[in-house]
């Protein structure tokens, strides 16, 4: 009986788990981040931050401890000179996981783990948020938005020109613009009205 073992074995044995797990753990310390499916992630979440936490104390007993659970000299090096120094201050929680949708091949929920002080848009200030803000939210609004420009534009530039020019050539100027914005205009509106009638 397995009363109230709450061990996700991931449908391998004991031996093909922990090389996985390893395997898995020495490829996240050397990429920073890794794709994966969501179980696989959370089991390395749990194999891997303690070893994060013992990389703190820089001592041969805890790099030994570390390099017999990772069991890659690369690895090990680069927890303790890169990751170490940057996780000091934090008191755990050292990895997130990110969802990102299911694999086509067979529907898995897949995710990618990385560790937190590695990802630059988090660490720099950069909130998705204030991100956001500054696009324009529609592709209507940015349209619109460009059209006016141009007009605006067109209309100082014409405007200089006839300065420039005579006063009669001020009176045509205008309406030349007027006129090419409603021959653009114009098959816009007719395309419109064709795709909603049925043939």
């Amino acid at each position: 009986m397995r009363h109230n073992k709450n061990y996700n074995h991931l449908g391998r044995q004991a031996g093909h788990r922990k090389a996985l797990l390893s395997n898995m753990a020495s490829s996240l310390i050397l990429h920073k981040r890794i794709e994966t499916t969501v179980a696989k992630a959370k089991a390395v979440r749990q194999f891997v931050e303690p070893l994060v936490t013992k990389s703190k104390e820089d001592t041969t007993h805890s790099r030994r401890v570390v390099f017999s659970y990772l069991k890659q000299k690369e690895a090990v090096t680069e927890l303790f000179r890169t990751i170490a120094p940057k996780i000091a201050e934090r008191p755990g929680g050292y990895t997130r996981i990110l969802k990102t949708g299911f694999r086509l091949g067979d529907a898995a929920d897949m995710c990618i783990i990385e560790f937190v002080d590695f990802n630059e848009a988090y660490t720099l200030g950069i909130t998705p948020a204030a991100a956001s803000e500054a696009k324009p939210k529609t592709r209507r609004s940015r349209k619109s938005s460009a059209k006016t420009t141009d007009a605006v534009e067109e209309a100082t530039v014409v405007e200089g020109e006839a300065k420039a020019k005579k006063a009669p050539a001020k009176k045509a100027a205008p309406k030349a613009p007027k006129a090419t914005a409603a021959k653009v205009a114009a098959p816009k509106v007719a395309k419109k009205t064709n795709v909603g009638k049925k043939m």
